[in-house]
């Protein structure tokens, strides 16, 4: 599947890397503002080997209108990580043709919002905040046991760089899953801690934390590939990650079902 990447900055430039190494998608392009890069290979510029299917030049908004960019150079899937700006200059042009949104801007204005929902009519869109696959099973995981236990104490701590003046937007979303006030977030600020976001479960007689740590913003590329591999068939429709992640939760009773060595392992521990 041929992919357009709006966006090229720390983020987009880490994801570009993943998608030019794995062989399920060619990158065709990447879009960015300044016109530093223009016309340069982003193969070549990351220093990664490609095959001949993955031209990855690099281009600017303002070199191509979105319907000259897509003609010249036409793709199934565009993945945004550029700015809350970026769907007013491809997002008419990509619906009319089909093409997969994948937008992973992380804080959209309400209207923004409306207009990925007015596109979602014609194609696939999916929106995620946070792309990562532990963040999106991190919340879900949260919000299963929040059901299984709602009077339970709930605490959300996040940590990051010591320059990061704001409150962490991940950490902003998962209080807005689990309906918790913002101003509840313990926020800690260390060192050059990337990113770690934990929530923690305070039962009387037992604390479960489910914790997520960012190592490296590749991570953001490999949810871009998860959301491909899981958008390939379906309808028209505006999606997020929980939509493709919620499947993958569902275990049948041939799951649980314990295998000859399981049973043998309990049997022991029984006598």
């Amino acid at each position: 599947m041929r992919v357009g990447l709006m966006g090229f900055g720390k983020t987009g430039r880490a994801v570009a890397s993943v998608l030019l190494e794995s062989n399920k998608v060619t990158l065709q392009w990447a879009i960015r503002q300044s016109q530093l890069l223009e016309h340069r290979s982003v193969p070549e510029f990351l220093g990664i080997s490609s095959n001949a299917n993955d031209p990855g030049f690099i281009y600017t908004r303002d070199e191509y209108s979105a319907s000259e960019l897509l003609d010249k150079h036409p793709i199934d899937i565009l993945v945004d990580f550029s700015s809350n700006s970026g769907v007013d200059y491809y997002g008419d042009e990509a619906a009319q043709r089909g093409i997969t949104i994948i937008s992973a801007i992380s804080q959209y204005q309400p209207e923004k919002i409306e207009k990925l929902q007015q596109l979602a009519e014609k194609t696939v869109v999916m929106h995620s905040p946070n792309i990562t696959l532990g963040i999106n099973f991190l919340i879900i995981s949260a919000k299963i046991l929040k059901n299984i236990a709602p009077f339970t104490d709930i605490e959300i701590i996040e940590e990051h760089f010591k320059s990061k003046p704001e409150v962490s937007g991940t950490a902003k979303i998962i209080a807005h899953n689990l309906d918790l006030p913002e101003a509840s977030i313990k926020t800690i600020r260390a060192g050059g801690i990337i990113g770690v976001h934990e929530i923690l479960f305070g039962f009387p007689y037992q604390t479960v934390r489910l914790k997520h740590e960012s190592i490296s913003r590749e991570a953001f590329g490999n949810g871009i590939l998860f959301a491909i591999a899981n958008l390939k068939d379906k309808t028209q429709g505006f999606y997020n990650m929980e939509d493709l992640l919620l499947p993958y939760f569902h275990v049948s009773e041939e799951d649980t079902t314990l295998s000859i060595s399981q049973k043998s392992w309990w049997k022991f521990w029984e006598k």
